[in-house]
């Protein structure tokens, strides 16, 4: 049995204007780490990355592509030690959106969302 892979938190605000705060499971196969997202029904794994923090940043911006805001994210677990509060939250501000449909769609959400 291999070691103990790392475990990483996300929160935010979802697609739908909801506070979310999620685990995700980092994968190691051949060197390369896959960073596993679930929330509710979905589920988002993204493509092997080279490190840790470049799996984590190819998901909060597949986050972002989907909708999702004000995204944070933490180690939480380092291997099987749970690391509480000891990690520092790190800010992934968010993407400006691209045409005008994208920004509507934008307003729309910050609209209903107050």
């Amino acid at each position: 049995m291999g070691s103990p892979t790392n475990t990483y938190q996300i929160a935010g605000i979802d697609d739908l204007g909801r506070g979310f705060n999620r685990q995700v499971e980092m994968k190691v196969s051949n060197g390369t780490f896959q960073a596993v997202f679930r929330y509710e029904r979905f589920l988002l794994e993204t493509e092997p990355g080279v490190t840790e923090p470049a799996a984590i940043n190819m998901l909060i911006t597949q986050l972002q592509d989907r909708g999702y805001t004000q995204l944070r994210s933490r180690l939480q677990f380092r291997g099987e030690a749970y690391l509480g509060n000891q990690e520092l939250w790190e800010e992934h501000p968010d993407i400006e959106p691209k045409g005008i449909l994208a920004r509507l769609l934008q307003a729309i959400r910050s609209t209903f969302r107050g």
